[in-house]
């Protein structure tokens, strides 16, 4: 497979599901992730019925799905009810990739307050765990997301966006049923830069790498590449060459710019000496 076969567009929330397969098919796209929280995608509105036709057509298009859960979802949450509320919103995903046809589920570590960091990231850590023991028994496979930095003064941060507290997580939960989304922008954003994450994180365990243009020590955005400074060129030959074999990810601007960028990427890729 060709890298212009292995980089695939995050469709959100943009389609309805079998709408974004036929779409992905039309436009020779062999992977798509979409997400489960609104619309007529909403996780609770697939019956048996719906969720056989999907699986027939990502079969007949050859088509890999990735389901991505909402971020704004707090996996570090402790507080009665809502805590249970959030096991319940990550078991329904879990239970809805096999009937989907989907292969993963991009999960998150949660978000903290500032103040109480220690607690919530303990409260995620055992949700992940709990979480991923589920996906095993399920036959899923959950792939922990690094986010994005918030600015110093904010007072509500993401978890699992340094190096640091990334590794805190995937090396506490030795499970088969978890392995990593690297979103190569939100580390462009940080000191240590791309370079510095895949020297440091377990390329072995990566599935997917996220992509989009942003700023150097900059702020989250979602660039289309070619809008910011990331290097795209050189982060496929870091990454190609760590022998990584696993798809990637655009998360930017509307569908036709995901698409259109493929190409560009790919060719990026050849002029930095990857064998695309």
């Amino acid at each position: 497979m060709g890298l212009i076969e292995r980089i695939g567009v995050d469709v959100g929330r943009r389609l309805r599901l079998e709408d974004a397969i036929a779409w992905a098919a039309a436009n020779g796209v062999r992977y798509i992730d979409i997400q489960l929280d609104t619309g007529a995608n909403a996780v609770t509105s697939f019956d048996d019925a719906r969720c056989r036709a999907i699986r027939a057509a990502l079969e007949k298009h050859g088509i890999h799905l990735g389901l991505h859960t909402l971020s704004a979802v707090n996996v570090a949450e402790y507080s009665p009810f809502l805590s249970e509320a959030v096991d319940a919103y990550m078991k329904a995903y879990i239970d809805a990739a096999p009937r989907l046809g989907a292969a993963s589920i991009v999960v998150h570590a949660g978000y903290h307050f500032t103040a109480d960091a220690e607690m919530r990231m303990q409260a995620g850590l055992d949700r992940l765990k709990r979480m991923a023991a589920y996906a095993e028994a399920k036959g899923t496979l959950l792939l922990l997301e690094n986010l994005n930095k918030e600015p110093a003064e904010a007072e509500v941060h993401y978890l699992a966006h340094t190096i640091e507290e990334w590794r805190y997580y995937y090396e506490a939960i030795d499970s088969p049923a978890l392995a990593l989304s690297f979103t190569a922008n939100h580390a462009h954003l940080l000191p240590e830069g791309v370079e510095g994450f895949v020297a440091a994180i377990p390329m072995h365990r990566v599935v997917e790498v996220r992509l989009a243009d942003c700023f150097r020590l900059g702020h989250e955005q979602h660039l289309v590449p070619g809008q910011g400074d990331f290097d795209f060129g050189a982060m496929f030959r870091l990454i190609e060459g760590t022998g990584f074999k696993g798809h990637y990810m655009n998360a930017f601007g509307t569908l036709e710019d995901m698409q259109e960028a493929r190409a560009r990427l790919a060719a990026l890729a050849r002029a930095a000496g990857v064998a695309a």
